[in-house]
């Protein structure tokens, strides 16, 4: 799993079949603020702009939209209340 956060949407009028439906998301990952980072990601939980979320990427990814042979490689899989990290620990 990796943290990020929602800065955007995706909007594709065409795309693979298993996508149908599902909603697009633009995700900054990390806890760093940068430009580079930026992936699209399946949301299946409902989260939105500015919301801290969880991502999980590969097979966990398709696993939990149900799709198994989708194109998916990231999926949001939880909105974060509170990230707690010891400065120490974190360098």
């Amino acid at each position: 799993m990796e943290i990020g956060t929602v800065i955007g949407s995706v909007w594709a009028t065409k795309k693979n079949e298993h996508l149908e439906g599902q909603k697009l998301l633009v995700i900054r990952t990390g806890l760093e603020r940068e430009e580079k980072g930026l992936i699209v990601g399946v949301d299946i939980i409902g989260a939105g702009i500015g919301d801290q979320v969880l991502v999980v990427h590969g097979s966990a990814a398709r696993c939990s939209i149900g799709k198994p042979s989708a194109p998916v490689d990231v999926a949001v899989v939880g909105i974060i209340d509170k990230v707690e990290v010891d400065k120490n620990e974190y360098k």
